[in-house]
């Protein structure tokens, strides 16, 4: 579906005022340049043809052009996302030949929109401005710092990812009947999973097909506690929130789905997130999870209380070069791990409801401070990379070294590779994910076989086999959320405090004495109603009944 004129669910950050008057106000003034020194007047994609036909740059650009991508800066130890094997390959290879500078600029993964907003303030950002979600992206375009873009454009630079993506791009694309977002490819699968230690699963008596329901997991923990092996995991809620899905009815109603169901700002106030709270809350006062868990914010605290021994369950992108799995054998040699079948979170009569991806994977646009020139850079960049031999080798490194192709043609990962040109810890996908999501191959067969391969460490099959099977299982129950097609003003101006005071109350209820519990929910809705939650809920109500949603 083409997103409709003022599709803009548009939540933007509250930030303060020097860096709203920087990157947000001014941003269509005339200067000279920017401190990156980017040109400042706002140039639009149809200037580069105002005067018949695209610049031929096929032989490289006239002037030295200063090409700045964005990639994730997730702290792998002893990784620089910024000068690197690939990233000096990336220079060689397409920068040297295109009379280009490639630069690539850190944005902290746990940290993303606030480093973004610093950079766009401070006149610094990088040609690309990208997110997952299409409620940030939006975000982005209301601060007015995307350009609009001649879709004619990047076909003519980069035909081959146009192939690919065009047909998304344009279904949707367009904001305020604008040329707004391209997109990267999204195919049907997902690597996210929870670990389990098996074998303190079976320590306690109980095997991992017992675990069918949220209250045999519960047991399942208190046998834990009571033979002092440890707790389940649990961390802060931020940036996503999704967690009361299983604690949904089936199946959902599509206008209750399209009121609650917001990535930008929490749900605290339904009898789902009640649900969710109180078993949070019995978990926290019986001493079945991480005492601390207010604490642990990204991903490397929530993994360090596993690889200790302290939690036996951890939630993460499984990948084959992971390496919670080694660290945690050399702290437990002992240690089992299993796939934890997704009902083990579900309440007995319950669904496992899950948020389904929209057809893309990262949503970007292009800095309206990005010259005709950077900007056809873009494309050149993605049209290079969106060629197989470059994409293969992004994915999987320099055959012999990094991996060896077996007899379907699979990069098959060579165990304990430490040389110039090894991966990143999650596969380089922070390089490549700009134009998928997922390594592929041209048969599907092939391809989950290449998943497997990918998605676990030699030895480990079996984990991302299991993942695979219950992402299939439990297909019919992952819903998208709703795309509004009108301006919802009230979110855009209470998200920011929304989201700060959905922490501090989700985590006093959950630390309240269990007999304390229902006086210390009721007191947090109705703060949280007050604080404009209720004023966000009308306006989409009345969006709803005016069918102004998808």
């Amino acid at each position: 579906m083409r997103m409709k004129k003022t599709m803009t669910t548009v939540f933007s950050i509250a930030l303060v005022a020097s860096m709203m008057t920087a990157c947000t106000n001014n941003n269509n003034e005339p200067a000279a340049t920017s401190n990156n020194g980017k040109a400042t007047d706002n140039p639009t994609a149809t200037s580069a043809a105002s005067e018949g036909g695209y610049p031929d740059y096929s032989q490289g650009f006239p002037e030295k052009v200063t090409l700045e991508i964005p990639v994730y800066e997730r702290a792998f130890e002893g990784w620089n996302v910024s000068d690197n094997y690939y990233t000096k390959w990336v220079q060689k290879e397409f920068g040297d030949k295109y009379n280009v500078d490639v630069k690539f600029i850190p944005i902290t993964r746990s940290n993303e929109v606030t480093d973004y907003e610093q950079l766009l303030a401070a006149h610094k950002a990088p040609d690309i401005i990208f997110h997952y979600d299409m409620p940030q992206a939006l975000a982005y375009y209301g601060e007015d710092v995307m350009q609009e873009l001649d879709y004619d454009e990047i076909a003519n630079y980069a035909p081959t990812y146009w192939k690919n993506m065009g047909d998304t791009i344009e279904q949707y694309g367009k904001v305020d009947d604008k040329n707004t977002f391209f997109f990267a490819a999204r195919p049907a699968a997902d690597n996210f999973t929870t670990l389990i230690r098996k074998d303190w699963v079976e320590k306690v008596g109980m095997k991992m097909e017992d675990l069918t329901s949220l209250e045999k997991y519960n047991e399942m923990l208190q046998k834990w506690k009571d033979a002092g092996l440890g707790v389940g995991s649990e961390n802060l809620r931020k940036n996503n929130y999704t967690y009361n899905y299983v604690f949904r009815e089936w199946p959902v109603d599509p206008e209750y789905r399209a009121l609650y169901s917001d990535l930008s700002v929490a749900d605290l106030t339904t009898e789902d997130t009640e649900r969710y709270l109180r078993n949070l809350n019995f978990q926290y006062n019986n001493g079945l999870i991480d005492k601390e868990f207010y604490l642990r914010e990204d991903d490397n605290k929530i993994k360090s209380e596993f690889v200790s021994g302290k939690t036996g369950t951890y939630a993460f992108y499984l990948s084959s070069n992971t390496d919670v799995l080694e660290a945690t054998l050399k702290n437990n040699p002992g240690a089992e791990f299993a796939v934890l079948d997704n009902m083990a979170g579900v309440p007995e009569g319950y669904k496992p409801q899950a948020r389904a991806y929209w057809p893309f994977g990262l949503i970007m646009g292009i800095n309206y401070e990005s010259t005709d020139m950077e900007r056809a850079a873009v494309w050149m960049y993605l049209e290079w990379m969106s060629q197989p031999d470059n994409l293969f080798k992004f994915q999987n490194g320099v055959e012999g070294d990094n991996y060896t192709l077996d007899a379907d043609g699979i990069a098959v990962k060579k165990e304990g590779f430490s040389g110039e040109s090894v991966l990143s810890a999650n596969n380089n996908k922070d390089y490549w994910g700009l134009v998928t999501e997922m390594a592929q191959y041209p048969d599907p067969a092939v391809t989950r076989k290449a998943y497997i391969r990918n998605w676990a460490p030699a030895g480990y099959e079996y984990l991302a086999e299991d993942l695979l099977s219950y992402y299939d299982k439990y297909a019919e129950y992952r819903t998208p959320d709703a795309l509004y097609s009108v301006v919802l003003d009230k979110v855009n101006e209470y998200k920011a405090d929304l989201n700060s005071l959905f922490q501090e109350l989700y985590v006093k209820c959950v630390l309240a004495p269990e007999a304390d519990f229902d006086k210390t929910y009721e007191a947090a809705k109705k703060e949280y109603l007050d604080a404009g939650y209720q004023e966000i809920l009308d306006e989409k109500q009345k969006a709803i009944d005016a069918g102004q949603y998808s």
